[in-house]
């Protein structure tokens, strides 16, 4: 980020196309005072997630956005990590069944995959790991994680949210991430988590 004090800058480009991310980011940096415009207003194409790692991912993205829009960038990847199976679907969480899949379809192999598993093996994560850049050429990115806990359920539940939030079981409310209305996901998720990381790297804290 070069020299001096690291704040949040008052207007950035989400490196995104998916609206439910949009939605829950614009959400909750909108708390802080930060404009988030998509990188659709700028016309800037989805690039190619060629990382290994979410942070690969978001690196990729956000000096992509960085790029076309010459706004300060933050991007996301994020994904689900289930430990029946090995850490999967992780970085490929979007692109579980095929680089063309839907929600539906990536629950219901998901779903597949772990038929049999008992509930007390169907645990996992969703994970974000958030990158921000100041300019495309930014040699100092700030990389802030977050970790969500949680099962897997038997059979989809709720209507809210998106991805594999239907599946996902928050334990300790005994309900799934889509029965949870929106306000309180956002005080709980992974991408809240990882944004609140961030802000207190920029703050010093």
């Amino acid at each position: 980020m070069g020299s001096g004090r690291r704040t949040l800058p008052p207007r950035v480009v989400l490196a995104t196309g998916n609206q439910g991310k949009v939605r829950e980011l614009s959400a909750l940096l909108g708390r802080w005072g930060v404009e988030v415009v998509s990188q659709s207003a700028f016309d800037v194409p989805p690039v190619e997630e060629t990382g290994e790692t979410f942070a690969e991912n978001a690196l990729i993205k956000a000096r992509a956005a960085a790029l076309g829009s010459g706004l300060p960038a933050i991007a996301d990847d994020s994904g689900l990590t289930v430990d029946a199976l090995g850490g999967a679907p992780g970085v490929r969480s979007a692109r579980f069944a095929g680089d063309a899949a839907t929600d539906a379809d990536n629950n219901a192999l998901l779903l597949a995959r772990l038929a049999g598993v008992p509930a007390s093996e169907r645990g996992g994560a969703f994970v974000c790991v958030l990158a921000m850049l100041r300019a495309a050429d930014d040699p100092l990115p700030i990389l802030c994680e977050g970790l969500w806990r949680g099962a897997v359920l038997e059979a989809p539940r709720g209507e809210g949210g998106f991805g594999y939030d239907p599946l996902f079981l928050v334990p300790s409310l005994g309900r799934s991430v889509a029965e949870l209305a929106p306000a309180e996901k956002n005080t709980l998720s992974h991408r809240a988590r990882a944004l609140g990381a961030l802000r207190a790297r920029l703050l010093g804290r």
